[in-house]
């Protein structure tokens, strides 16, 4: 019996010592880099996001997976994951400007415009809105409201090479106009 004791006294030992914390250490490991630390390119933390900062969307993965189906021209494909988006997170801009987008490529100028009126509530008077407004009206055959558009979205960005282009294709369809 006293045997069986000892042993266990020794297997209790070893359990417990196994348990031990470093009392030098006394450090409280998150995901927050300290002072001083590098990436694994050699530059400095400071300044970089970490995941508390970070805005999430439940509708982020909709907009990605749509983003990629608009790319690939399945439009239709593209607009119901916009829409999904838009229920998920119906505060979020960029899912009611994709649907918008969609709704423009698929002539259902309806939808585009009712997706538009909310999207200017969440993101404003951008040089993205006002180009999308202005190619939505472009697709209608509305040349005047399109030009009016682009050239908002022209003093907003002057340099941006997206509204310049459209400018161009606005300029060549005045003189391409066929009857």
């Amino acid at each position: 019996m006293r045997r069986v004791i000892a042993v266990a006294a020794c297997l209790l030992t070893v359990v417990l010592a196994g348990c031990q914390t470093d009392a030098t250490d006394g450090v409280i490991r998150t995901n927050e880099p300290s002072k001083g630390d590098v990436t694994s390119f050699g530059d400095a933390f400071d300044g970089l996001k970490t995941v508390s900062d970070v805005e999430y969307h439940a509708s982020d993965q909709a907009v990605a997976e749509a983003k990629n189906q608009f790319r690939a021209e399945n439009y239709g494909n593209a607009g119901a994951l916009f829409f999904k988006a838009t229920q998920l997170s119906p505060n979020d801009g960029n899912a009611w400007m994709g649907l918008a987008a969609c709704s423009d490529r698929i002539h259902r100028f309806d939808l585009s415009d009712r997706a538009y009126a909310r999207a200017f509530k969440l993101v404003g008077p951008t040089p993205e809105y006002y180009n999308n407004v202005g190619y939505s009206y472009l697709l209608r055959g509305k040349l005047q409201d399109a030009r009016s558009n682009f050239l908002k979205a022209y003093e907003l960005a002057p340099n941006d090479p997206t509204v310049a282009n459209n400018l161009k294709l606005l300029s060549s369809s005045v003189q391409n106009i066929e009857r």
